[in-house]
């Protein structure tokens, strides 16, 4: 089993993608801003599963994180052979009435820093012809997304940029999987403004969704839909759905 590097570790579904491959004895890159929570879960990764674990804290919302996570990794001599891409948050209200800088950050984090770590990490899978990138994207990525505008914006790139790069990939040896989940009890729903919406309080566990998306990504899929009602509501009644009708009851869903 080969190392994995996985971003937005400390929590959530990246905790659990870190604790599903530890548990089938691969090595581990943990990438996170919370440095405490990560020593935390090398500590559990190591003493449970007997694997390597390296941490390394890192805000991949700043210019040059994506580098610098690189970077570290060829100084350490580590060999990537699964990036999961899972870091990104949301955040709840109207576009025009949110801090600008605000999701600017997320855009960085959502869009640019899986655009970069991609590219740099996909140079060495490329000339080894092997590799497995899986990208956590979102059902929202489907949708439009009034009242979390930004937010479905950055996950619509993130499906439609790993579509895109699975294909010219598929040639080298190496896939490119787009976990696509509902909503998920994690962390997410509180750091999105969302804690009290009621989308949540039914959502997936983390596990699940994780190892739906890991099954998925082992197998090369392209997309993974992890909730079976969405994937219905996407696949065959979306296109029939009015866009106005579509916008209000998505509005509605969010509104808290």
């Amino acid at each position: 089993m080969k190392t994995a590097l996985i971003t937005g570790a400390s929590s959530g579904i990246g905790k659990e993608l870190a604790r599903i491959h530890a548990s089938k004895g691969g090595n581990i890159v943990l990438v996170a801003r919370r440095g405490a929570e990560l020593e935390s879960l090398r500590s559990e990764l190591e003493d449970k599963y007997n694997v390597e674990v390296a941490v390394f804290q890192q805000d991949l919302s700043q210019a040059g994180a994506a580098k610098n996570v690189y970077y570290f990794c060829k100084e350490k001599n580590i060999e990537i052979e699964y990036l999961m891409n899972n870091a990104g948050f949301g955040g709840h209200g109207n576009f025009v009435d949110r801090p600008l800088e605000k999701d600017i950050e997320m855009i960085h984090l959502n869009v640019q820093a899986l655009v970069e770590l991609s590219h740099l990490f996909l140079q060495d899978m490329k000339a080894r012809k092997s590799g497995r990138i899986l990208n956590t994207a979102s059902t929202a990525g489907f949708l439009p997304g009034p009242l979390q505008a930004t937010y479905f914006a950055t996950k619509a790139f993130v499906v439609s940029f790993s579509r895109g790069i699975s294909h010219e990939l598929k040639p080298h040896g190496i896939s490119v999987t787009a976990l696509c989940p509902g909503p998920v009890k994690t962390e997410f729903e509180f750091a999105a403004g969302m804690g009290n919406s009621e989308m949540f309080k039914n959502g997936a566990t983390a596990y699940s969704t994780a190892l739906k998306g890991y099954n998925a990504m082992m197998k090369g899929k392209r997309i993974c839909i992890s909730d079976v009602g969405l994937n219905i509501l996407i696949k065959f009644l979306l296109p029939i759905i009015p866009d106005s009708l579509l916008l209000r009851v998505i509005q509605k869903m969010q509104t808290i």
